[in-house]
């Protein structure tokens, strides 16, 4: 399976999916987030995954974006980590909507 067939899936299969680093802040802060809304997430973690680096390749190519977090809530793409903290307000409606709490 390639790597774009890879992203694909896990962000047709999840009603949040996040393409992380596990050392990286700003996921963290995402993470955190998420978790702290009770969200279902499916968390991958790109420096732990030997097909990491292709995976944020693919997802550069689908949505023009090749810092991580990458975050897609019901299939929609988020952003980062920026664009998530200033979803705060809409955040639990969103995550009701993509059926993710």
């Amino acid at each position: 399976m390639s790597a774009k067939s890879k992203a694909q899936e896990i962000i047709d299969s999840n009603s949040v999916a996040v393409f992380s680093k596990s050392y990286c802040p700003y996921c963290k802060s995402a993470k955190t987030l998420l978790s702290e809304k009770g969200a279902k997430a499916y968390i991958i973690e790109l420096d732990q995954v030997d097909d990491g680096a292709a995976i944020q390749d693919a997802l550069e190519e689908m949505t023009k974006q090749r810092s991580v977090p990458n975050i897609f809530i019901g299939q929609k793409h988020i952003g980062g980590n920026s664009e998530l903290q200033a979803k705060k307000s809409q955040l639990s409606q969103l995550l009701k909507d993509a059926n993710a709490i």
